[in-house]
């Protein structure tokens, strides 16, 4: 994306008020909304006409108000594995979160909880790592999981798990070792280690983290 330009943004709602206020919001930061929809075969349609930096989707919309909005995004970053996307959720689902990183190359993937948006610093913050090729996972997500103790995740120290959970939210070492009041060396330290307890295979080290959060959402 030309540094000259703002972001190009997809966006799909089905609800007219939370739609149109997203619009301003975006719009207020920086974005260019090129498109706002509300079904998901306008989303589809959407992205294949504007070709859009970023897609931001609701997961229930017309007509079955299921799960069309998330199998869009899934399709789309099939099409485009590295098109940033943002999932939003009226409630918890771990499926629809770790079907989402599932899909494309694994990067560039958001899956928040409806109300985040309310809080609007958290949520600019999130969409911005999306779009940059951060993963974020809402931390009622996370913490939902982390009340589950099953493998692979057991191997893992309770001091581990906590960093594991800060990953899944998309945070950087700094802002982990700021989390937990520790030195941005151990919490490179402690990484490393969740790496190697998971047997993840060798890779770059964002697409390792990835990998992480991605064991951490099936555990």
């Amino acid at each position: 994306m030309p540094a000259d330009r703002a972001p190009r943004l997809v966006l799909a709602e089905d609800s007219v008020l939370l739609r149109d206020g997203l619009v301003g919001l975006l719009t207020r930061f920086g974005y260019e909304v090129v498109a706002a929809v509300g079904d998901a075969d306008a989303l589809l349609a959407a992205a294949a006409e504007h070709t859009p930096d970023v897609v931001v989707t609701d997961v229930r919309m017309p007509p079955g108000f299921q799960d069309e909005g998330l199998h869009a995004a899934v399709k789309l970053r099939e099409e485009r594995p590295g098109l940033p996307v943002l999932v939003l959720s009226q409630y918890v689902q771990r499926a629809y979160a770790a079907e989402l990183l599932d899909s494309g190359d694994g990067t560039g993937v958001g899956y928040l909880l409806k109300d985040r948006v309310g809080q609007v610093e958290e949520f600019v913050a999130a969409l911005r790592e999306v779009a940059v090729g951060g993963t974020v996972v809402d931390p009622e997500v996370v913490r939902q999981l982390l009340r589950r103790r099953r493998d692979p995740l057991a191997r893992l120290s309770p001091r581990e798990r906590e960093v594991l959970a800060l990953m899944a939210e998309g945070r950087s070492n700094g802002a982990i070792a700021k989390a937990l009041v520790v030195s941005d060396a151990a919490v490179g330290k402690h990484i490393g280690s969740i790496l190697t307890k998971l047997d993840l295979p060798l890779a770059d080290d964002t697409h390792r983290r990835v990998l992480a959060v991605l064991a951490y959402l099936r555990g």
